[in-house]
């Protein structure tokens, strides 16, 4: 699932940087301590709904994040969870754990790509796949490998907003659309 990051929720995800920056707490642990936000908060519709709803005060909404989250989680993502309510933008905590992993992977130096092949790959093929983006990108990779028929064979590479396409499909499209412009 792609959520769409807002200033706000960059910034907000910058104070978490800098909350392991400062020594408070490391990444590992508020990458933890997120998780659970979120598998809570996906286990209970009714808790969400709770926390961004207008006629919740805010008050009520902190007692609320207290009485669920303070044995759940570090103070400081506590802390956060209050502060998402009190300025009514707990219906971005989604996208502030995205802004926050992106963030994360830029400082680890992690890129990730999407590698969609027409067939299941073996391990020794997508580990040397790896192995050249990482080279190429000098980064650690991170690989979502799919699949997916329609290409026909080849790969189709995404990394961030750039496709490298090698796909069979691709090179029939290209060459239908040069025969119909005449350029062959």
């Amino acid at each position: 699932m792609i959520t769409k990051i807002s200033k706000s929720a960059k910034i907000y995800a910058d104070a978490l940087i800098k909350t392991a920056q400062d020594g408070k707490m490391r990444y590992e642990d508020i990458s933890i301590n997120l998780e659970t936000v979120e598998k809570i908060l996906e286990s209970s519709t009714e808790l969400r709904s709770v926390l961004i709803s207008p006629a919740v005060s805010t008050e009520q909404k902190a007692a609320v994040i207290d009485d669920v989250f303070k044995n759940q989680v570090h103070p400081e993502i506590l802390n956060l969870l209050k502060l998402l309510a009190e300025k009514k933008r707990f219906g971005e905590f989604d996208s502030i754990v995205s802004a926050y992993k992106k963030e994360l992977d830029e400082i680890q130096g992690i890129k990730n790509v999407t590698v969609i092949s027409a067939i299941e790959l073996s391990e020794d093929y997508k580990n040397k796949i790896s192995a050249k983006l990482a080279e190429k990108l000098q980064k650690t990779i991170r690989a979502d490998w799919q699949q997916d028929s329609s290409i026909i064979g080849g790969l189709v590479i995404q990394i961030d907003d750039n496709v490298i396409d090698t796909s069979i499909k691709n090179k029939l499209e290209s060459l239908s659309k040069n025969i119909i412009k005449g350029n062959l």
